[in-house]
């Protein structure tokens, strides 16, 4: 029999009063309940100051005679939704870090797939939170790794915990107060212009695909070859224009190349990605260009790289512990504290009394040197 509203929320009144707190997910199942119908019930509730909201639990009101406070609510049952443009490449090994961490904690881990489609990001969301998420991992299809003005707003309408993955706002975005994880792709690239540079390379070239790793790329780049005092190198194609299809962006990017090597202006160059790399090598040896002889290489992504029959160097994003660190971060605000720690209360700040700020953590790529540079040929 369906519960009248009022039956309800004296119901969940009651057993908040007797039990301290309750993990929503936990009282919606014992109530019988949809997750979305009782985040309403207990929504209407905290306005009227009859009980508390602390990140998937409801508690009872401090200062109000009730029973000790419950431990923090155990993992068990709790659900984590994920939001991803795709479970290939890239996105694997973020998806299998965050889905260890999870169930390591005891708790599920439910994947929605964007494909990178138009508002899918947000409908993905919205149906995982209908069937019982507790928080959301999201990696939204925007094409610069950022969202442009007015867009991703709805990432800060959730009613549940968010943590971004992969993903960043910028400053003024309402999204930058969002928790986030990344991979510094920044530092990853001017680790790639640092170590070329030390190998002796003065003109170093960058030639990426259009993606939502392009732009922080760029930036890391720039910078280095700004820090290093290299010789400034005329940008790729591919930065000014995107191609329209795989194929023209192959012979651009090849044409580039070919002709900054041969003009002497160009001795080594990053490329993004390194299945990318692993195309235009064979191509620029057909053209005369050797590698790493005239031209030293560095890729990447590094999904790939060392399987080249010139095996490339890579820069390696370390996507597993992103996806790892991403899901810790959430389950720490949905009150469930990391193996080893003395406070249960993950999520709250130092004096106990609020939520913990807000997290912005960049993980660093890491560089594997391969043939494919000079470095380890050189190397005796």
């Amino acid at each position: 029999m369906r519960l009248h509203v009022d039956q309800r929320h004296e119901r969940v009144l009651e057993l908040v009063r007797e039990r301290g707190s309750l993990r929503v997910a936990e009282l919606a199942e014992e109530l019988g309940m949809s997750a979305v119908t009782l985040r309403r019930d207990v929504e209407a509730l905290a306005a009227q100051g009859l009980v508390e909201r602390l990140h998937g639990a409801v508690v009872w009101p401090s200062g109000q005679s009730r029973p000790a406070p419950a431990a923090a609510p155990a993992a068990e049952g709790l659900v984590v939704g994920m939001v991803v443009p795709t479970t290939e490449y890239y996105y694997a090994d973020v998806v299998r870090g965050a889905r260890q961490t999870v169930e390591a904690a005891g708790a599920r881990l439910t994947i929605g797939l964007s494909r990178y489609l138009p508002d899918e990001d947000a409908a993905q969301a919205r149906r995982l939170l209908s069937t019982g998420a507790d928080g959301l991992l999201l990696t939204p299809s925007w094409e610069r790794g950022c969202p442009e003005r007015g867009e991703g707003l709805w990432t800060v309408e959730q009613e549940t915990p968010v943590v971004l993955v992969e993903r960043s706002a910028p400053l003024g975005h309402p999204a930058a107060g969002l928790d986030r994880v990344r991979s510094d792709h920044a530092h990853g690239a001017a680790e790639a212009v640092a170590h070329l540079a030390g190998l002796g390379h003065r003109a170093i070239a960058l030639a990426v695909q259009d993606s939502p790793t392009a732009p922080r790329l760029r930036v890391g780049y720039r910078a280095a070859v700004e820090a290093l005092g290299l010789a400034p190198v005329s940008a790729a194609p591919l930065d000014n224009a995107a191609s329209r299809s795989e194929a023209k962006r192959f012979e651009r990017t090849l044409e580039y190349l070919c002709e900054a090597v041969a003009s002497g202006n160009v001795t080594a160059a990053i490329v993004h990605s390194d299945a990318d790399a692993i195309v235009l090598i064979p191509r620029l040896q057909a053209r005369g260009v050797r590698v790493p002889e005239d031209l030293a290489v560095i890729a990447y992504d590094d999904e790939v790289a060392g399987l080249a029959d010139l095996p490339l160097t890579a820069v390696a994003p370390d996507k597993h512990a992103v996806g790892a660190a991403a899901a810790r971060l959430l389950l720490s605000r949905l009150g469930v504290a990391e193996p080893g720690a003395t406070d249960a209360g993950a999520d709250t700040g130092a004096t106990g009394r609020g939520p913990a700020a807000r997290r912005h953590l960049d993980i660093l790529p890491t560089l594997r040197i391969r043939v494919s540079c000079g470095a380890a040929a050189a190397t005796p």
